[in-house]
């Protein structure tokens, strides 16, 4: 039957006249879409697409405090720091698992209302923490812990996105959708910065600290002795999300033809909150493994916890799958028999997963490499212990590569239909591997010169290469999955692919804070630079060759 011709139901405007729960949807129906569709799918994006910018901010806040936890001599060393924004990273991956699922369990319009509003929590946590210097470690890693459910509603986001468009506009309103969403990054690294200088909330903002170090933003220097409401990093986001959760409340629609079990609003709540509740039982059992005393036992090396913790949230989530889920972990499951699943898996982790990984751990880099004279002692050693007066300020240039990586996305994916993913994929991977390589050279050189500063327009320009060819890369391989598998399968690729590759959140803050703490970072993006070499053989080989089982998709 032709959908074209279809006739609407009695009123035209079915849709919209129920309400939130919408029984009657069908966007490959022209006349449907047109009259009714398309108003109703496109108001759900642009509620969406600041709710998920909020995710993004509060996920990779960490990034940006912790240079100012180190700027206000908060009693932490600098490996403590990376550890925030590691934790972060790691809690926002393992949430993306869950979240894949709750749309479909609990409605759209469920599960963004709650999702958003829970970033409340770690948003007014981190505020009233960040007036306490003095409380321990752990309940900044609880924090940074918690604000991960921010990594997490990615997943969910483009999920409920994607239920409401015809397919041939899926690619724009994911793209958009995804695009505007990670600027949550860069939004997050320029309005901190600038709300830590004002007593934002007045007498209920609490009081300044001091500066010990110089800071700075896009507009400025700040000066050591310059007061600070570092707390303001947590409490601004609330301003944004209380009205973004009543939008999302009163905006947004649970489609019944996706979710038609989703209940009502609390029992949908409960599924949410069961869902997430889940993935942080594996994130903080590894952890607890993984971190150092006092924290945890230090038993697990980085490349044991992350595997690890992926299999126990798969198996968490299977064992305690009820009623409608489990047939749709299932159907999860039988992705895994695909070898392109863990083709593209490793191709997303050089796309996305260096776009957030690079994103969390730049701010700290900067302050760490560039913010120290870093002069040899007798025995060869480079110490940090002398300040450079010439320090080029992180909040002032972090934001600049999280930016431009946003902003390419959309392009990544309009190149891609034009010449195909694949291609398109190949060339970033070639281009990130000498970027990667001559950034850990210009590493190496800053980090033993008494002037590293003179090293830092290199440095800098060289990770915007990377961000753009990250960037134009999340644009190609978004479109590589969409042409490989079926819509069906479509959505739980992209879900399972986008959790592993959000774990670049907590690989490239451990890796890079440890060679610093090493005195070589340049062997962090040398790694980081084979990796890229062997993601491109890779693409090559299922790919592009002569052959190769899908060709150039």
């Amino acid at each position: 039957m032709n959908t074209k011709t279809n006739p609407l139901p009695a009123s035209g405007a079915v849709a919209s006249s129920q309400g939130a729960d919408i029984a009657d949807w069908r966007p490959e129906d022209e006349r449907f879409w047109e009259s009714t569709g398309k108003k109703i799918a496109y108001r759900n994006l642009w509620i969406s697409v600041p709710a998920l910018l909020c995710g993004f901010a509060v996920w990779g806040m960490w990034g940006i405090i912790t240079v100012q936890m180190l700027n206000l001599g908060f009693p932490f060393t600098q490996a403590e720091l990376f550890t925030l924004t590691a934790i972060s990273g790691i809690s926002g991956a393992t949430m993306r698992i869950p979240a894949s699922f709750l749309v479909r369990l609990a409605g759209g319009r469920n599960t963004i209302f709650l999702t958003t509003a829970m970033l409340l929590a770690p948003a007014i946590g981190t505020g009233v923490a960040l007036q306490h210097p003095e409380w321990p470690l752990w309940v900044f890693q609880l924090l940074a812990l918690w604000s991960g459910v921010g990594g997490g509603n990615f997943a969910s986001s483009m999920s409920n996105i994607s239920t409401f468009f015809p397919k041939r506009l899926q690619g724009t309103a994911l793209g958009l959708n995804a695009g505007l969403g990670n600027f949550g990054v860069t939004t997050m690294q320029v309005v901190i910065p600038l709300v830590m200088t004002l007593p934002l909330l007045g007498a209920f903002g609490g009081e300044p600290m001091t500066l010990v170090k110089d800071s700075g933003w896009i507009f400025g220097k700040i000066v050591a002795g310059t007061p600070t409401w570092i707390q303001n990093a947590g409490f601004a986001w609330v301003i944004s999300l209380v009205p973004l959760s009543i939008l999302a409340w009163f905006g947004m629609n649970n489609l019944k033809t996706v979710s038609p079990e989703a209940g009502s609003p609390i029992g949908a709540f409960t599924k949410v909150t069961y869902l997430y509740t889940l993935a942080f039982v594996p994130a903080i059992f590894i952890l607890w493994l993984y971190l150092p005393a006092p924290t945890g036992l230090g038993l697990l090396n980085m490349w044991v916890a992350i595997p690890l913790d992926i299999i126990l949230a798969v198996a968490v989530m299977r064992l305690a799958a009820f009623g409608p889920m489990k047939e749709n972990v299932a159907k999860q499951f039988a992705i895994f028999r695909n070898k392109h699943t863990w083709s593209l898996t490793a191709l997303y982790i050089v796309t996305f997963g260096s776009f957030i990984g690079f994103s969390m751990v730049l701010p700290l880099a900067i302050t760490v490499i560039f913010g120290f004279q870093h002069v040899a002692d007798a025995a060869g050693v480079m110490t940090h212990t002398l300040k450079n007066p010439n320090a080029p300020s992180a909040l002032t240039y972090a934001w600049i590569g999280p930016f431009v990586g946003a902003a390419v996305r959309p392009v990544g994916g309009w190149i891609s239909d034009k010449v195909g993913g694949s291609i398109v994929t190949q060339i970033i991977s070639a281009v990130m591997v000498f970027a990667s390589g001559a950034v850990g050279y210009v590493m190496m050189m800053a980090y033993g010169s008494a002037a590293p500063e003179q090293y830092f327009p290199a440095f800098l320009g060289l990770f915007i290469v990377l961000f753009v060819a990250s960037g134009i890369g999340n644009g190609s391989t978004f479109r590589t999955i969409g042409v490989i598998f079926d819509r069906q399968q479509a959505g739980p690729v992209l879900g399972w692919t986008s959790a592993v590759a959000a774990y670049g959140a907590f690989i490239a803050p451990v890796v890079i804070g440890a060679q610093i703490k090493a005195g070589t970072p340049q062997f962090a993006m040398y790694g980081f630079a084979i990796f890229y070499a062997v993601c491109l053989v890779l693409n090559w080989w299922f790919y592009l060759r002569a052959g190769a089982e899908i060709k150039n998709p």
